[in-house]
Parts: structure tokens; sequence; C-alpha cells
């Protein structure tokens, strides 16, 4: 999972919501419900405030009448659409045709462009993605959603980028988590991103206890900080994603790209929001979370695989990208060692 730091853009965590509409799979509802109402928790108390819960976390229905999920159980709705104002939307996995909860529930793409020009940040898990996508909010961005719906969603909404082999996907104000298991690493990422990494590792220490897995927990990918239009930069991006563990000089890479190194330097942070060493720095550590959670490569052979002869250096770049030391990473997220 990719822990970024929370855009100074936004405003402090006050209201999730979580949209339910019939024929949503209830466990995707509840889960998030569960999920942020923990992180709300841990959040107040590191707030001092007590058991009080620093933010609300709502069940919100797109009209008023009541929302049925897949199995039948009517949803216990909190609040509709046009009574929040929240920081953060949860659209969860439904069951069925999509162009019937279109027809039954208009209110809600008007809904989420509202919200999205107003800030706020999105996470669709599998096939909730499609209410992100037919909003207009993915086009030219990046997305994810659950693998039995890959040809039909390229093809009603072929301007977004369906990344088909992540389970994760950073497209800035939008996320988008392959399928429910994802999810958690979903949230686990929108916890950390709104409300810090101390919040984000509690919650997760509690979740994600004796979780196995089925697939590997890959990198997000830095979708958020390619929706620029600097085509070179771009192009830097991309060979910076493939050689990451390699010995260079910016000074080199900026040659090759016909950009001294002060209009290189310049270019991407402006493009980014990144100076070249913070990103490089960022892909390692990502690829680093990757390997502690997935191998049982020492701490050393990790370092030196991802671009770091000195592990002690690698150590403490981790705690400051973290606020843990690689081993309590591994110790926190390693749940089934691979063979």
């Amino acid at each position: 999972m990719t822990m970024l730091a929370r855009p100074s853009t936004l405003p402090p965590l006050q209201q999730v919501a979580v949209l339910a509409t019939d024929c949503t799979i209830a466990s995707t509802v509840m889960q998030a419900k569960d999920f942020f109402y923990m992180a709300s928790l841990n959040d107040g108390r590191q707030r001092g405030l007590g058991l009080k819960p620093s933010f609300s976390t709502l069940i919100v229905a797109a009209d008023d009448q009541p929302a049925t999920s897949f199995s039948q159980d009517v949803f216990p709705i909190q609040a509709f659409i046009d009574q929040v104002e929240p920081q953060l939307i949860i659209l969860p996995a439904f069951w069925g045709e999509f162009d019937e909860l279109l027809e039954r529930y208009p209110a809600v793409l008007p809904w989420l462009r509202k919200s999205h020009a107003r800030g706020a940040v999105i996470g669709a898990v599998a096939n909730g993605a499609y209410w992100a996508a037919a909003a207009g909010l993915l086009d030219d961005r990046e997305a994810t959603t659950y693998w039995r719906y890959h040809d039909d969603f390229s093809q009603r909404f072929p301007r977004v980028v369906l990344q088909r082999d992540k389970h994760l996907t950073d497209a800035g104000q939008v996320l988008c988590a392959a399928g429910i298991n994802s999810g958690r690493d979903l949230f686990v990422h929108l916890a950390d991103r709104l409300c810090g990494p101390g919040v984000a590792q509690t919650v997760a220490r509690d979740v994600f206890y004796e979780v196995q897995r089925s697939y590997t927990p890959g990198v997000i990918g830095f979708g958020g900080q390619k929706m620029h239009q600097d085509l070179a930069i771009l192009q830097i991006q991309q060979w910076l994603e493939s050689h990451f563990a390699e010995k260079f000089r910016f000074e080199d890479v900026a040659s090759r790209h016909g950009m001294s190194i002060r209009n290189f330097m310049r270019r991407f942070q402006q493009a980014t929001g990144d100076k070249p060493l913070q990103y490089l720095q960022r892909l390692r550590i990502e690829m680093a979370k990757n390997l502690l959670s997935t191998s049982r490569l020492s701490i050393k052979t990790i370092s030196y695989d991802i671009g770091y002869d000195d592990a002690s250096f690698f150590a403490r770049l981790f705690r400051q990208h973290t606020d843990q030391s690689p081993n309590q990473y591994r110790r926190q997220y390693q749940r089934q060692p691979a063979d």
C-alpha cells in the first residue's frame, strides 16, 4: 500500500459518507462504516477527545426510499445525499445492472460531480468505480475495478485508463480498489491520507489481524502525479519507475531529454508536486514495502535491491516515510510469508 502525505489543501476530516443503494453488497457498506468509525475513535483519542469520534461516518441514501442490499437487508440510512457535505465519499460494490441503478438514482452523478468540485475525495470499491466513471471523474485518469468487469468497464468508459493488473489506483481525488479485500487496503490508505499515519497504522493493526490476502498488496502507483501536460516529464517518470534501483545522475537524465538540470528540476516539481529525489525515494520505499510484506528477504538485501547500499540509511529513510522501522512494517503487514 502506498502511504502518501496528506495534501495540505484538504480540510480536516469532518464527515465520511458511505453511499447505499439498492443491490449494494452490504458487507462493503458496513466494512467502510466500521473502519472509518474506528479511525474516528483513534483520531479522537490522539486529539485528546477521549472516546469521542473526531468525525462522523454516515450511511447515506440517494432518495427518501428504503435502500435494500443485494442480500435483501434494509440499510440503516442516516442521511440523504443532499443533506451532507463530506470530505470523503465511499462508493461500495453492487450486484446487478449498472444501467438500472443509473435510472433508479439520477441524483447520484450530479452529487458526485458537485462533491468532487468542492474537493471531496472519493474511494470506490470494486465496481463502485462505475459511479465515478459515469460522473466523468475518471476521464484520462487511472482506475481499477473487479476483474469480471474489465471488458465492460473499458467499453463503457473508453477515456478511463483502466489498470487491469493493479489492485489499487490513486488518481488524486478518486481512488479505486479492485475488490472487497483490497478495499481494506484502500481504506487504510485513505485514513493515512486524511487522518495521518498514526491513525492508519493503529486501525490497520486491528483490521488486518490474521487476514490472509488472496493477492499481493502491490504499489498503488502515482497516477495522481501523472495528470499533467508535460510529456517530457511523464517520460522521465515512466523511466524512473523502471530504473529506480539503478545508479544514475539526474543531470544525465535531464540531458537525455534535452533539458538543463535547473530546468528539469523546476519542470519536474511543477508537474508532479515532488522534487525528483523525493519522487525517487517514494518509488523505492513503495517497492520496499512490497518486498517487506511478501518476502523473507533481509533488510540489507531489500535495501540493496531498491538502490541503497547503506542499510542503515535505508532504515532511517523508511522511518521518515512511514513512521515505522522496516521490521515493524514487516511484522504488521506480513501475514503469510512467501515460500
